[in-house]
């Protein structure tokens, strides 16, 4: 199969896997477009190699920025959509620190998403990773982070163009999320949320998890304090937040 055929498939299917694996069973005949978006796909050498071990790499990665940025050490922190400010505060104050050794990655999400990627910035270079089509920034209120990150970073998503952000790209997504770092930390979530979705695929990759601990009434952070009962690592200040 050629590369450009590929990309068809994709774009006719709005990166849905199922669809482009049966698109790809039957030989299915496709017009390729006279444009072809800026994208890797898993024909080509670059193709990120740490998404080759998933069960079911992307097809293609659609991207805006320095697609390099995956080659080096990365850190991943998530949490939750409706974070407290004091989690806002702690996640911004973390991330700058860790921006100055690693690449920060996360999904652009309201909360402790965007303040990672924020705060990263300031320091360093970070990474997100989109449940919507590359050229759908959501929410719609972070549209001037991700002009930023297409400058200074790497915005990237398996789902082309303005593909809307369907609720079930989001746990799909967070496979990508928990694929592309060499661990993953939670400064705070519920028990049940995307966050934990995204740890569960870490875990299953065998990457290292760390959790800011929280009051054993906290609701807020009760997800949390749940993966450091299961063994998750606590994360500490000890001055440089070298935690890999």
């Amino acid at each position: 199969m050629k590369r450009e055929t590929l990309i068809a498939y994709s774009i006719k299917y709005q990166g849905e896997p199922y669809r482009i694996a049966q698109a790809i069973h039957n030989e299915e005949a496709i017009e390729i477009p006279a444009y072809l978006p800026q994208c890797v796909c898993l024909l080509d050498d670059d193709y990120p190699q740490l998404y080759r071990s998933l069960r079911h790499p992307p097809f293609v990665i659609y991207y805006y920025g320095n697609l390099s940025l995956l080659n080096r050490d990365t850190l991943g922190i998530v949490g939750s959509r409706s974070a407290t400010p004091d989690a806002i505060l702690q996640t911004a104050d973390i991330a700058r620190l860790l921006a100055k050794k690693y690449v920060i990655l996360s999904g652009m999400a309201k909360g402790i998403d965007t303040a990672a990627h924020i705060a990263a910035l300031e320091t360093g270079t970070t990474v997100a990773i989109l449940g919507s089509g590359i050229d759908f920034p959501y929410p719609a209120q972070n549209r001037d982070l991700y002009e930023q990150l297409k400058q200074n970073g790497l915005v990237l998503s398996e789902y082309p163009g303005t593909s809307k952000p369907l609720k079930h790209h989001f746990p799909y997504r967070n496979r990508l999320i928990a694929a592309a770092n060499r661990g993953i930390l939670v400064t705070q979530a519920v028990c049940k949320s995307g966050s934990m979705l995204s740890v569960k695929e870490a875990l299953e990759l065998g990457r290292e998890v760390y959790c800011l601990p929280y009051p054993y009434n906290s609701k807020e952070g009760a997800g949390c304090n749940l993966l450091i009962q299961q063994g998750a690592t606590i994360l500490t200040n000890t001055g440089d937040l070298d935690i890999i």
